[in-house]
């Protein structure tokens, strides 16, 4: 879509698109970090390893070496012999080999983090497309690709020579070496100059990384259409969340209506607002608001309070103060502790009088119950 519109892409990616992306493996790899580090580490391997291991090996072989006519011509030594050896190279070389193992490991998880896709490895019709092939052959990455295997080669040769050129007193001097203290000093040689050369790809690694960072998030860079997009089917259609909003709202206000029958009071305006109120000492140190609404939901908590016999008092500024300041199910603010106190001991006075266990109470006028300033509303 954003092509056919035009749209730049100028928006991060959101977080489902990183997901989707990285379900895809398409997360951001650096070849070059990647050997570095393999590198790195198994030229480490070999000045720490190096050395023990060509003197296990060089005892192993010089045994081998020093077989008799009986045991060579003996078949089953031979195979004995050979299991044996073979079992030796392997200790030998054992560490080195795990190193290298874990270094092949982390290498590719150190940029980009551990990620197994079935998609990235599943086969595609349009990686054998010749047309889509030569397109990657003449693409920025392949030229990008060619400059680094220009670097590398440059690089790399040079230190090459130069670490031949100041090691060649040593390598002429082997030849004069008995070939055990050779084969140690050469490992030695070989393993600084595989860790020299391998150091030289920091150079290329440095700019490699942030480039290929770069080029992973300009890539999953989205228009604002797309955003959008993404957001109408995660979230849904703007017409489908309104009639969600509008189903709970209606099954709010059923819940709200069936809680107004245990009320002990309505307090309304009285035809725009209605609050129902309920005080139960026994559960609550202070009233709550078991239901409230405005207009049409005003006027359907009035009736259901006139079926069930709920007495109603008209207080505009105090069932305004009531209807903005607390939501259902919320206790009475402190400020309106008074006022609704006023109301609450009229109607506990008119229940008593009902029962003719008291004279009748004076109901209170909404001009003399008190609302303090922060609770005061506009009609």
């Amino acid at each position: 879509m954003a092509e056919d519109s035009g749209q730049e892409k100028t928006e991060d990616p959101t977080p489902k698109r990183l997901k989707e992306a990285r379900d895809k493996g398409d997360i951001p790899r650096s070849k070059e970090l990647n050997t570095l580090v393999l590198l790195l580490v198994a030229s480490s391997a070999v000045l720490f390893f190096g050395a023990t291991a060509i003197s296990n090996l060089a005892e192993m072989m010089a045994d081998n070496f020093s077989l008799t006519r009986e045991e060579i011509f003996d078949t089953n030594y031979i195979i004995i012999n050979f299991g044996s050896s073979a079992l030796e190279a392997l200790w030998a070389v054992i560490i080195f080999m795990l190193v290298v193992f874990i270094a092949a490991i982390v290498g590719p998880i150190s940029l980009g983090g551990w990620n197994i896709s079935a998609q990235a490895i599943a086969p595609k019709a349009s990686r054998m497309d010749p047309l889509a092939g030569l397109k990657r052959m003449f693409s920025l990455k392949a030229l990008v690709e060619l400059a680094k295997s220009i670097g590398k080669f440059l690089i790399v040769t040079g230190l090459a020579l130069f670490y031949l050129d100041s090691v060649k007193t040593n390598l002429y001097s082997l030849g004069s070496m008995d070939v055990f203290v050779a084969m140690s000093e050469s490992i030695q040689l070989i393993g600084w100059a595989f860790l020299i050369i391998s150091l030289s790809l920091i150079i290329i690694a440095l700019l490699d990384v942030p480039y290929v960072l770069y080029e992973s998030a300009e890539k999953l860079k989205m228009t604002l259409q797309e955003v959008k997009d993404e957001m109408k089917n995660t979230e849904g259609k703007p017409e489908v969340k309104g009639r969600i909003r509008q189903m709970q709202r209606e099954i709010s206000q059923r819940q709200m209506m069936k809680d107004v029958p245990d009320a002990d009071v309505i307090i309304t305006n009285p035809t725009h607002y209605s609050v129902a109120i309920k005080y139960d000492e026994s559960h609550r140190n202070a009233p709550i608001i078991v239901a409230k609404g405005a207009d049409f939901v005003a006027l359907k908590i009035r009736e259901v309070a006139e079926e069930h016999d709920i007495p109603i008092l008209q207080s505009p500024p105090l069932a305004r103060a009531l209807y903005y300041s607390a939501e259902i199910g919320d206790e009475v603010p402190t400020g309106l502790f008074k006022g609704v106190a006023q109301v609450l001991a009229y109607v506990f006075q008119l229940k008593r009088y009902k029962q003719q266990a008291a004279n009748k109470p004076v109901m209170p006028k909404g001009q003399d119950i008190e609302i303090p300033d922060e609770f005061q509303r506009d009609n």
